[in-house]
């Protein structure tokens, strides 16, 4: 597997959100299960999106479908553990957005576990896709790195 990524750290991440592991994550192996990481990668796309966009997931008339996730798998994180999720953009174009996640438990500076996900926005009535709002794109400007 030569293509695997090397583990990012804390510094390659601009925007940071504290999720708290659940005795259900675990699976019967002892460590979270690999779904819940999707999960926790939409858990801090979507508190940015909605705190420092102002999407509305109720109400906008634009809204992210996800398209793409791909996770990378580095070391285990297991409940009681408190996880960092790491957020940036690395690609921000008309009506998409890749974002990269990185997952840090108890404190570590190097991740867990990182992968990416791709957001298509579209009109909430349409499914097509449309201009980012400006709004949602001056704050994913910050995130890209």
């Amino acid at each position: 597997m030569s293509d695997r990524p090397a583990p990012l750290t804390v510094s390659d991440f601009a925007h940071f959100t504290a999720i708290t592991t659940r005795w259900m994550d675990n699976d019967a192996y002892g460590h979270i299960n690999n779904v819940v990481y999707y999960s926790f990668f939409d858990t801090v796309v979507n508190e940015y999106l909605i705190a420092q966009g102002g999407l509305d997931i109720a109400n906008s008339a634009v809204i992210g479908l996800m398209v793409e996730t791909h996770c990378n798998y580095f070391s285990p994180v297991a409940y009681p553990d408190k996880i960092r999720a790491g957020l940036r953009v690395s690609r921000l174009g008309t009506s998409s957005v890749k974002y990269e996640i990185g997952i840090f438990r108890n404190g570590e500076t190097t991740a867990s576990a990182q992968g990416h996900a791709v957001h298509v926005f579209v009109d909430r009535t349409s499914n097509r896709p449309v201009a980012l709002p400006e709004k949602l794109k001056t704050a994913l400007q910050k995130l890209v790195r």
